[in-house]
């Protein structure tokens, strides 16, 4: 008599399921290529970063670069170190924008070419990071908001000016240091002049917005920008750059910077929302764990099959004392009823060997068989499943 066919179910998942699974990743993935593609076609356009003289951007500084040519003042851009200090010279105002970029063998450096070459050296935003090698006499406080403020000093320059937006760093001058503190921010100047020897000075501007296209036409910002940088006929703009191969270069000493300090904000802050991001979405997709569901099995499955599966695997995996330990809890678990030992105490030798003795007063090693190590190999796997039952139809029969 022929057995009836047993109908199997396909459990692959089909095209149509696997569209729906990955649409979600391949359209993030379409829109991170097309994001890409769109921020180089933008940076292709000929735009430079912040308080770049080449840049129209309203970060840039283009527009105070016009007007400081148009009044006959030479700018000459640098992004190197070395190439600020080969064009430096005594009828030179040295712009350094970010000067906690530089290293301190950098500071160090150009520190010795200002001090022996420059007319005037201003340096924008000038933090802890830079003021104890560039300006020692000078420390940063806690840095404040971007506001319209009031010179309160007798500096020329600012006088003329009037008031303008600046914030950023705060200054804290060292007692007995000559120098002109201006435009205050809770009783600590944004900007000073440091005299230096015969018509040199060091002038620490808090934050850059003056010279920042945007907000050039503002206030007396660009009367400020213009007597800053254009009271000598020649303006070295130096733009900090990690590229700088001086950068790398070997001194006692150099400690360099955090790397999270050298990360722009912006990209900070963008990581920050995309991880939040991700997250959001992650318990979004998230399934809800429920208690259990049962269910029939695609196809139908004899024990016998499973425990030939199960014991295969075993032997490939080499695992005799796993194999041992399966045999051994199986037979004492169905033996320990038998012998009137609950079942929760059938695994404690202390327990069952004792009546297993009572019932079968033979001198059978049954602790060996029912708790001793794992078999040495196959041949002793087989006789420990032969005699476990024996053991066991023994007790079914006594």
């Amino acid at each position: 008599m022929s057995r009836p066919a047993v109908s199997a179910t396909s459990t692959a998942a089909t095209a149509h399921q696997w569209w729906t699974r990955a649409r979600g990743v391949l359209l993030l993935l379409v829109l991170v290529l097309i994001g890409g593609i769109v921020l180089a076609t933008v940076r292709s356009t000929g735009s430079h970063g912040a308080l770049d003289p080449r840049s129209a951007a309203p970060h840039g500084s283009r527009a105070v670069a016009e007007l400081l040519k148009d009044r006959g003042v030479t700018v000459t851009l640098a992004t190197t170190l070395d190439e600020a200090t080969t064009a430096t010279g005594p009828d030179s105002t040295l712009l350094v924008t970010t000067p906690d970029l530089l290293t301190k063998s950098q500071q160090s450096t150009l520190h010795r070419a200002f001090a022996d070459t420059t007319a005037r050296t201003v340096l924008v935003g000038a933090g802890a990071a830079s003021l104890p090698v560039l300006a020692p006499d000078v420390s940063a406080e806690l840095s404040t908001p971007v506001r319209n403020r009031a010179p309160a000093c007798a500096f020329p320059g600012a006088v003329h000016a009037g008031s303008v937006d600046l914030g950023g760093e705060r200054y804290r001058v060292r007692p007995g240091t000559t120098a002109d503190s201006c435009y205050p921010a809770d009783g600590l100047p944004t900007l000073v002049r440091l005299p230096g020897s015969g018509t040199t000075d060091t002038v620490l501007l808090g934050s850059p917005d003056i010279l920042h296209n945007n907000r050039l036409d503002q206030q007396g910002n660009a009367s400020l920008a213009l007597r800053l940088l254009g009271s000598q006929p020649h303006l070295v703009w130096y733009l900090p750059a990690l590229s700088d191969a001086s950068a790398t270069a070997p001194s006692d000493g150099d400690t360099t910077a955090d790397f999270l300090t050298l990360v722009p904000s912006g990209w900070l802050w963008g990581t920050l929302q995309l991880a939040v991001a991700a997250l959001l979405a992650a318990v979004w997709r998230a399934r809800r764990l429920g208690p259990l569901v049962t269910e029939r099995l695609p196809v139908a499955l004899r024990a016998s099959e499973a425990t030939e599966g199960r014991a295969r695997l075993y032997r490939k995996a080499d695992a005799r004392d796993r194999a041992a330990a399966v045999l051994r809890t199986a037979t004492r678990t169905r033996i320990a009823p038998l012998l009137g030992v609950p079942t929760q105490d059938a695994h404690s030798s202390e327990r069952l060997l004792p009546a297993l003795s009572a019932r079968l007063p033979e001198t059978a090693d049954h602790g060996t068989l029912l708790f001793g190590p794992a078999p040495a190999d196959d041949a002793a796997l087989i006789r420990l499943a032969d005699q476990l039952d024996a053991l066991e139809r023994e007790v079914r029969t006594s």
